[in-house]
């Protein structure tokens, strides 16, 4: 199976590529980066055996919608974790990065190989209606409904709530990298508390890979579905 993954240097996308990596019936895992530097956090992923980076292609591109098309051939599989936190961002530029990037990567992806899963990493409380007062709920709403009529071989869209991160991969967002260290000690709390609403990198790459597989079992599925199709 060959695999491609945009966002794979932020938080989700790491570990979705590092779950990648470690299952065997992955042959390929193309990576996608903005700049070369940001690379040295896929090579430094804990737990990978070193012959398992045999099977990364790393592509970097400025601008992801230049991608190529040979670069897309024979995919089988997109896990797009590429994404920005909307906080002190207009509607117009949170829905240039958030919906236009997205849907202009997609448009290419389902030309050169349409037989492709699109796996898209939303998040819990998006806005299908696209009528809601919350901006990024809208925003995601409506990416999520476009991708949705795309003529792809399956989509589905990943809603996660909080995101655990584990096996040392951190969030490159300063904010949301405090936030974690200070929550940790309480998230066996959080978790007893409210476990649907929680999840971890690795459950999310995990789930992926299953969706890639097997098919996604509805059009959307949030942190307690991601759980339940990691575990199996």
């Amino acid at each position: 199976m060959k695999v491609i993954v945009f966002g794979a240097t932020g938080m989700v996308g790491l570990g979705v590529v590092r779950e990648c990596l470690l299952d065997p019936e992955v042959a390929k895992v193309v990576v996608v980066a903005r700049n070369q530097a940001t690379l040295a956090d896929v090579r430094a992923l804990k737990e990978v055996p070193a012959e398992d980076f045999a099977k990364l292609e790393e592509l970097v591109l400025p601008d992801v919608t230049r991608i190529g098309v040979d670069a897309l051939a024979g995919c089988n599989a997109c896990f797009f974790c590429l994404g920005v936190s909307s906080a002190g961002m207009s509607e117009q530029d949170y829905r240039r990065v958030t919906y236009d990037l997205t849907l202009d990567v997609a448009k290419i992806l389902v030309k050169a190989s349409p037989q492709t899963t699109f796996i898209y990493v939303s998040g819990q409380g998006t806005d299908t209606t696209e009528k809601g007062s919350s901006m990024w709920a809208r925003v995601k709403g409506q990416t999520e409904n476009a991708l949705l009529k795309m003529p792809f071989k399956a989509a589905c869209m990943f809603r996660p709530g909080f995101i655990r991160p584990l096996h040392g991969i951190k969030s490159k967002t300063p904010l949301y990298r405090a936030a974690y260290v200070a929550l940790t000690p309480f998230y066996p709390l959080f978790k007893g508390i409210a476990p649907n609403a929680l999840t971890t990198t690795e459950a999310v790459g995990k789930a992926m890979l299953r969706v890639a597989k097997e098919g996604p079992p509805a059009p959307t599925v949030e942190s307690k579905e991601i759980n339940r199709l990691a575990r199996a």
